[in-house]
C-alpha cells in the first residue's frame, strides 16, 4: 500500500469506509422485503452434557448449526436474516424452527422432510479447555437439501449477502449442489459473497474440501478462515511453483507463520477475493485487502465455552459490513461478538444485541441498573 503510515505496532490503517469498499464490489443497498442476508444450511438439536458421555447425567436441549448462528448474531444485531434447511418431520425439527423464529430468523425457505430425521449433536466437555464433539447427522434431513429448495428460497426474496460455510458442501452431494446453486444465484442477482470455511475432519477430507473450496474461490467476495484453512482454498496448498511472492514491507514480520499467513492471505487476493479475514483465535484477527492489511487484538473476557465463538465472529463482520462500515470497523465488531460467545456458555446464546455491544468495556463488577 503506498503513501498510507503504517499504525503502531506494524498495522495499517485503512480509512475507506464505503460498504463494499474492501472487496472491491458495492453492496446493494436495502430494500423493502429484500433480506439483508441469506443463509442456508443444516441445524441440529444439540445436547450438552456436564462430562464424559459414557458417565450419564443430565444434558441441556439446545440447537446448533454454524449458519443458523451467524443468522441468530445477525438477527440480535437489528439485521433481516433469512435462513432455509430441511429439518426432519418430528418434535426436534419443530425445536429448531421454532427457536429460529423465537430470534427473529426468517424461515420461510425452510422445509421439512417426513422421510429423514433432524440431525442431532453432542457435545462432550472433558477438560476446562476441551470439548468433543459427536455428529449423529449420516441421512439427516438437512443432508438432503437440495439445490431447488435453494433456488426457490433464493429467488423469492435475493439478499444483500449470501453467506455459506464449507460445511453444507460435506454433507452430501445434494447439499454441495445446493450450495453451488447459490453462488450462481449471487452472482446472477448482485449479492456479495461471504464464505467461512469451516472445516470440519469429521465430515470430509482436506483433499475433498479442497477440491470443492479452490472451485469457488473466484466467487467470493469475503473469505473468512483460520489461519490453518487457508491452504485448503489455494491451489497445491500455497505458493506458485513453490515460490511465493515477497511480501510487501508493512506485512514482512519477524515470526515465520505470519509471514505464511500473509502471503496465503495476498495469493487469495490475487485469485479474485476481495477480501480475507484470518481468526487467528486468542491473538484476534487479521484482515487482508488489495489496500493493505489490519490487525485487532482479541477482546479479553473469561473464557467459558470457545464453541461458537468463530460464528458470533462471521456475525459481528457482517454486520458490520452492512452497517457501512470500514475494515477497521468490521474487525472490532467481530471481535467483540466474538467475545461475548466465548464468554458465555452455548453456541449463540450469549449474542450480543446491539445495544450490548458496549457491555465488554464496563469495569469488572459493573451492575446495569
Amino acid at each position: 500500500m503506498t503513501g498510507q503510515p503504517a499504525a503502531p505496532g506494524g498495522e495499517v490503517r485503512q480509512d475507506d469506509p464505503r460498504p463494499g469498499a474492501a472487496t472491491g464490489r458495492p453492496l446493494l443497498p436495502g430494500q423493502p422485503g429484500r433480506p439483508d442476508v441469506f443463509t442456508f444450511g443444516e441445524t441440529m438439536v444439540a445436547l450438552r452434557g456436564s462430562g464424559p458421555l459414557k458417565l450419564g447425567g443430565t444434558m441441556n436441549v439446545s440447537i446448533a448449526g454454524a449458519e443458523s448462528n451467524v443468522a441468530i448474531g445477525l438477527a440480535r444485531l437489528g439485521h433481516h436474516v433469512r435462513w432455509a434447511g430441511a429439518v426432519g418431520e418430528d418434535e426436534a425439527g419443530q425445536l429448531v424452527l421454532r427457536t429460529l423464529r423465537a430470534e427473529g430468523v426468517e424461515i420461510s425457505g425452510a422445509t421439512t422432510d417426513p422421510g429423514a430425521p433432524t440431525g442431532l449433536l453432542l457435545f462432550e466437555p472433558r477438560l476446562p479447555e476441551v470439548t468433543r464433539v459427536h455428529y449423529y447427522r449420516a441421512g439427516s434431513a438437512g443432508s438432503r437439501l437440495t439445490a431447488e429448495v435453494i433456488q426457490s428460497a433464493f429467488s423469492a426474496a435475493p439478499p444483500r449477502v449470501l453467506h455459506l460455510t464449507g460445511i453444507t458442501p460435506s454433507l452430501s452431494p445434494t447439499a454441495r449442489s445446493a450450495a453451488r446453486c447459490a453462488l450462481q444465484l449471487a452472482r446472477d442477482h448482485g449479492a456479495l459473497v461471504c464464505l467461512d470455511v469451516n472445516f470440519r475432519a469429521r465430515l470430509w477430507t482436506a483433499e475433498e474440501a479442497a477440491d470443492v473450496l479452490r472451485e469457488w474461490i473466484p466467487a467470493v467476495d469475503v473469505l473468512i478462515a483460520s489461519d490453518d484453512e487457508l491452504p485448503l482454498c489455494l491451489p497445491d496448498g500455497g505458493g506458485r511453483d513453490g515460490s511465493p511472492p515477497p511480501l510487501p514491507p508493512q506485512e514482512v514480520v519477524a515470526d515465520d507463520s505470519a509471514a505464511t499467513v500473509a502471503t496465503q492471505a495476498r495469493l487469495l487476493l490475487d485469485l479474485g477475493v476481495g477480501e480475507t479475514v484470518v481468526k487467528l483465535g486468542a491473538a484476534g484477527a487479521r484482515a487482508f485487502t488489495h489496500s493493505g492489511s489490519l490487525h485487532r487484538p482479541a477482546k479479553p473476557v473469561r473464557a467459558v465455552d470457545a464453541v461458537g465463538a468463530g460464528d458470533a465472529f462471521v456475525a459481528g463482520y457482517l454486520s458490520a459490513l452492512l452497517d457501512g462500515e470500514g475494515p477497521a470497523g468490521r474487525l472490532e465488531r467481530a471481535v467483540t461478538t466474538g467475545a461475548f460467545a466465548v464468554a458465555s456458555p452455548g453456541d449463540w446464546e450469549g449474542a450480543p444485541t446491539r445495544s450490548e455491544l458496549g457491555l465488554l468495556g464496563a469495569p469488572p463488577g459493573t451492575v446495569v441498573r
